[in-house]
């Protein structure tokens, strides 16, 4: 009887203390937007284009050295054609594809962290462009360098355009494009450099 109400007291002990056990606070580190970069590549079907956007602002969050979320936006109306077009930029910020005017930020929002090998990771994030969002899911790598700061880089995130409405030339949509036709996929690479 004595061991019934001893286990019970560790029990209703063990419950009570578990109540007051902080929850897990994950170290926010704010990402560098002067340092930080964000470029893009379009591929049709006589060619390519590339370039670069602004990012914003954005968050990293970190359980210990494990990346547990984040977030960053996206400066649209930045956006700038490598080969400096002002004729493809003005039509990439146009109502075809990204109208910026109306859609001045795209956001991506961590939304899964699986770990990989070292520093690799499989991040599953919310992507927000033109107001419609849709999971995207890539491979990063996460590198704490020696001044405190944290390098987080997706080298390729995939981007299916048809999904936020921006069809101008697409195949899928237009099977009579022909050769004017532009692949429906882009890739953004990210590199963050974040700090606490």
């Amino acid at each position: 009887m004595k061991l019934k109400i001893t286990s019970v007291a560790l029990l209703l002990l063990a419950v009570v203390s578990s109540a007051f056990v902080a929850p897990f606070k994950p170290a926010n580190y704010r990402v560098d937007a002067e340092k930080s970069s964000l470029t893009w590549v379009g591929k049709k079907l006589t060619g390519s284009h590339n370039g670069t956007i602004a990012l914003q602002s954005g968050n990293l969050l970190f359980d210990g050295k494990k990346l547990a979320g984040g977030n960053f936006l996206i400066n649209m109306p930045t956006l700038k054609d490598a080969d400096k077009s002002d004729k493809l930029e003005n039509h990439l910020k146009a109502d075809d594809f990204f109208g910026v005017d109306k859609f001045a930020t795209s956001a991506l929002v961590i939304k899964k962290v699986t770990g990989g090998a070292g520093n690799n990771v499989t991040v599953t994030a919310d992507l927000t462009i033109k107001g419609i969002t849709n999971p995207v899911t890539f491979p990063a790598t996460v590198t704490w360098n020696v001044d405190g700061t944290v390098t987080a880089i997706a080298d390729k995130i995939i981007v299916d355009r048809t999904k936020y409405g921006i069809k101008f030339r697409s195949k899928g949509m237009f099977p009579d494009v022909g050769d004017k036709m532009i692949y429906d996929e882009f890739e953004l690479s990210v590199k963050l450099i974040a700090k606490k």
